[in-house]
């Protein structure tokens, strides 16, 4: 088995707690690279981490012939032109999650990708829903719950009430671009297991406008909403309804509701992991997943197998990304406009 050489571009939090460990548990892998942001912080990620290499700057990293694929740990500002100087280069590809900055990225990424099939190319997946997915499928499949009517995705915290608290990047159109909150995080989850919505209706609110820089300069614009409600029509005629906010003391937690005409499921994805379900007359009861059913994190492994051509990406090929991030964009353009948006997003209506 040949040693896979991996570097990675910006090793912050995520890829610290889960890709790190994740990689080194795979059998012949070496992170054999590494580039933040400064040469510092590169020279104490590869000392923290015992990496033999460090870089200047990215394109360094995925240039480098003696490396087969890039972990890129980044703000989305810079998934897509790493993602596509390293296809180009020859290497494969895992990106951290949001894919990309906006559609017309993602659809970039995606014809790079399929110009490349040699290449394996994921995106790091929301670990919501991992735990119950195949469960909450098949509960979906037998027919228990009836035809599908009203469906609830909801995700709140307190993150940004603070109103003189300084901005966070996730705030910044420069480094997130149309990427919202928790929105996509949850938004994934729900269409592993119903189709995607064909039309959304959004509103959003910033209730402040403006934050103190956290590198001490003059204070920032956040480009950013504070809370984001959405309709959403599914091709099947039932509805969803969205409340994404990061204002909210107390509010409820990320959570997935399936309301169905003959029962309702509910999947209560953090802080706990909990799959609930009821009946029609009947109180909710917890759904017990049986261990061999039980899903988890497995990105790098999975990454690792595809490349080694011993399975294929299921959480998240760049296809995946595509429809999220079209879905991301309806919704930012029906906030701005005050308009219904159809999806799939056609070509000239992208930013």
């Amino acid at each position: 088995m040949d040693t896979i050489r991996v570097g990675i571009v910006g090793l912050g939090a995520n890829t610290r707690s889960k890709h790190v460990p994740g990689l080194r548990a795979c059998q012949a892998v070496e992170i054999a690279g590494v580039c933040n942001r400064t040469n510092e912080s590169t020279a104490r990620a590869a000392a923290e981490f015992e990496i033999p290499r460090g870089y200047e700057n990215w394109q360094q990293l995925v240039e480098d012939p003696d490396l087969d694929a890039v972990v890129i740990g980044t703000w989305p500002y810079l998934h897509c032109p790493i993602t596509l100087a390293a296809l180009e280069s020859g290497k494969h590809v895992l990106t951290e999650a949001r894919m990309a900055m906006n559609a017309s990225e993602a659809h970039a990424m995606l014809q790079a990708s399929q110009q490349r099939p040699e290449l394996i190319t994921q995106i790091v997946p929301s670990p919501l829903g991992l735990r119950a997915h195949q469960v909450v499928l098949e509960i979906l499949e037998s027919g228990r719950l009836g035809p599908l009517r009203e469906i609830a995705v909801l995700a709140t915290n307190s993150a940004y009430a603070d109103s003189q608290a300084p901005m966070h990047w996730r705030q910044s159109a420069e480094f997130s671009g149309l990427n919202a909150l928790a929105m996509g995080i949850v938004h994934e989850p729900l269409v592993r297991w119903v189709p995607d919505p064909v039309e959304v209706f959004a509103a959003d609110a910033t209730f402040t406008s403006s934050r103190p820089d956290p590198l001490g300069g003059e204070s920032l614009e956040v480009g950013t909403p504070d809370s984001t409600h959405v309709l959403a029509r599914l091709p099947d005629g039932a509805r969803a309804l969205y409340h994404i906010s990061g204002v909210l003391h107390g509010g409820p937690s990320p959570q997935v509701h399936l309301y169905g005409e003959e029962g309702t499921l509910k999947y209560l994805m953090a802080p706990e992991d909990q799959l609930l379900l009821a009946m029609a007359g009947g109180d909710f009861e917890e759904v017990e997943v049986p261990v061999e059913k039980a899903g988890g994190w497995r990105v790098e492994e999975e990454f690792v197998n595809a490349i080694r051509g011993h399975e294929q990406i299921q959480f998240n090929d760049f296809s995946v990304g595509v429809r999220y991030m079209e879905f991301t964009e309806a919704v930012a353009i029906s906030a701005r406009e005050g308009r219904p948006v159809s999806l799939p997003l056609q070509e000239d209506e992208r930013y």
